[in-house]
């Protein structure tokens, strides 16, 4: 993930951008490479965007934080790891955590985010600009409220593919072959998808739109959620991904 945001950040922005990796991975033409905190001299860094396993972070954060501004932030991508836990490894630095979906590595994401401490307009505006080359951006104004916005569409992904696997796996049960399955199911999910998009109803409205009184679709919508049982399920799902984020914090 931290390798495609890069990509799009180098791309389409004017920033520059150091990566410290001892792996040495294939990078943007533009983008400058380091092994260690060492190799950084005295180049002093406006941003230090932590990109990391969580578990890396305590070990690895302050080696780079000397290279930081004084009035520098620490931007976060790390999921599972808190605004408080950023600032306890660096007192009194501001923190601003980008929340990515795996649809930002092709520009379709949505991110949340988050600013703790005194986080200037220029921060916010800079990070917004950086989330926003991958896709759309939503402000939270509380760490609780990135867990809940994780539950949605940070794991959100996951439940969609779940959803589409079992879809297409019910349509090969009523005779197509998986490749036409996938035609049909894929093709139906993205043009409806992008009818809601276009739209000024409401999704309720668009779903009566297409339901005529017993008619398939009713009949069909009946099994699917007759008695609320995958509206329920749906907030089970999310329930129980917002419970683990929070424990993960």
């Amino acid at each position: 993930m931290g390798g495609a945001l890069l990509k799009a950040w180098a791309e389409n922005t004017d920033h520059s951008f150091t990566v410290a990796d001892p792996a040495k991975p294939e990078l943007p033409k533009n983008v400058a490479q380091v092994s260690s905190a060492e190799e950084l001299g005295e180049d002093m860094f406006d941003y230090l965007i932590v990109a990391l396993k969580p578990q890396l972070i305590d070990t690895v954060l302050p080696d780079y934080l000397p290279y930081l501004a004084d009035d520098g932030v620490i931007s976060s991508i790390a999921a599972g790891y808190s605004a408080g836990r950023l600032t306890e490894q660096a007192p009194g630095r501001s923190v601003i955590r980008i929340m990515p979906n795996l649809p930002a590595m092709i520009a379709k994401g949505v991110s949340g985010l988050y600013a703790h401490g005194s986080v200037t307009e220029t921060a916010s505006r800079e990070i917004e600009e950086l989330a926003l080359c991958s896709g759309k951006v939503v402000w939270v104004d509380s760490e609780d409220m990135l867990d809940r916005l994780t539950a949605v569409a940070g794991s959100g992904p996951g439940y969609v593919f779940e959803i589409l696997r079992s879809y297409v796996e019910a349509a090969m049960a009523l005779g197509f072959n998986e490749e036409d399955a996938k035609t049909l199911v894929l093709g139906t999910v993205q043009g409806t998808l992008e009818m809601a998009l276009q739209s000024d109803l409401s999704l309720e409205e668009l779903r009566n739109n297409v339901t005529s009184k017993g008619g398939t679709t009713a009949a069909g919508l009946k099994a699917l959620n007759g008695g609320e049982d995958f509206s329920g399920l749906i907030r089970d799902t999310l329930d129980a991904a917002y419970k683990r984020a929070v424990e993960l914090r």
